[in-house]
């Protein structure tokens, strides 16, 4: 497609239908950005962007057409757009092929086209990696030269997560098995494949720098934490006893804390003991924000593991925020000090504080709703 090639954008000057100003658009994916600074939405009718804390309304930007899929690169005006309307001929389907936007220069950049509807997009500032049902596509972000290609089992959700420090890629996702985590190490051109669970993988998040994996499978009850170097566990956490769709994993700066969002309606907050060295930086300096040791998460009940069932002596959360049920919500850490930012497909924005000495309830310090109409949006941040 040529670089000068755009999408075709309502007239600015020209009054909104009464449909424009009363009904929210639809959600059809939410995410963050790479940073948790800014959250986004690919909707029915184009797309919105919000800075995360301080929430704001950023950009909204509508097209005619919808989009199933969107990915955002940091803070940068650049996108990858993945239309909504399947086709049974490959090259009238947009939900098979990323558009790349200049969101500052209203124009298309790029595009890459597939056989099949695209899953998911992670952006790196150097690499664009397509994720479709059974394969994994890399690209270099500036010329768009196909690097590498993977396969997977069936991967219906797009799980694939890249770490983002700059230098050599980590990629994870999963294995040609069932229950199995593939981790690519593009530094040392090392393959890993680790056994997370019995089940299907259903979710997984990484850490900014790579060096840590967490996964949870379809039955959603524990959350497994791995160390990508050399596959080994480094933790389990419970999120319940009953079966749940875990919707979200997100990882604090330091690797300190991990939060779960699932349909059960409630966010989890637990804490970690990731090692520095498997880090590889020195968290001294945010050990004793934590009083709270992972022995008081421990159950009561763990003196009489290999006795009773094995959650008697699991991990449990440290702090839980309750949502209504029938959403999906995901999850991220705010900018400030043990805060944790909710957003879901029902247009509602939480920012919540939890108490990293006594754990329990999480207090909600600011709620919106971020598809009213009334929302202002910039032309550009």
């Amino acid at each position: 497609m040529s670089s000068e090639e755009t999408l075709t954008q309502p007239d600015p000057d020209s009054p909104p239908g009464p449909t424009e100003t009363q009904i929210p658009p639809t959600i059809h994916y939410l995410s963050f950005n790479q940073d948790n600074t800014c959250f986004y939405a690919a909707t029915d009718h184009g797309f919105l962007v919000f800075n995360t804390d301080p929430y704001r309304p950023l950009i909204r930007r509508d097209f005619d057409t919808g989009l199933s899929l969107l990915s955002m690169l940091f803070r940068f005006e650049v996108f990858a757009l993945v239309g909504s309307s399947p086709s049974p001929s490959p090259s009238a389907a947009t939900d098979s092929k990323a558009l790349l936007w200049d969101d500052h220069a209203s124009r298309l950049v790029g595009e890459l086209s597939f056989r099949s509807p695209i899953r998911s997009i992670r952006l790196r500032r150097d690499t664009i990696v397509v994720t479709l049902l059974h394969k994994i596509y890399v690209y270099n972000f500036s010329d768009l030269k196909l690097l590498h290609q993977l396969e997977t089992t069936s991967n219906p959700k797009g799980l694939c997560e890249v770490s983002q420090v700059s230098g050599p890629m980590v990629l994870v996702c999963p294995g040609l098995h069932k229950g199995s985590v593939r981790v690519e190490n593009y530094g040392n051109k090392r393959r890993k494949f680790i056994n997370a669970h019995s089940s299907n993988v259903t979710c997984l998040a990484l850490t900014y720098d790579g060096r840590v994996l967490a996964t949870a499978s379809s039955k959603g009850t524990l959350i497994r934490v791995f160390n990508t170097l050399d596959g080994t566990l480094i933790q389990e956490v419970r999120r319940g006893v009953d079966r749940a769709e875990i919707y979200s994993l997100a990882f604090s700066p330091t690797a300190q804390w991990l939060a779960v969002s699932s349909d059960k309606g409630t966010v989890h907050v637990f804490s970690l003991k990731v090692d520095s060295v498997v880090l590889g930086d020195d968290r001294s300096s945010s050990a004793s924000e934590s009083p709270l040791s992972n022995q008081s998460a421990l159950s009561s009940l763990s003196i009489l593991k290999g006795v009773l069932p094995k959650y008697f002596s699991s991990e449990w959360s440290v702090a839980q925020f309750r949502l209504p049920e029938g959403s999906c919500y995901i999850v991220a850490f705010g900018q400030q000090k043990n805060t944790v930012i909710i957003v879901g497909m029902d247009g509602s924005y939480h920012r919540c504080q939890f108490d990293s000495v006594n754990g329990g309830q999480m207090t909600q310090l600011e709620e919106y709703n971020f598809l009213k109409p009334e929302e202002t949006f910039s032309k550009s941040e």
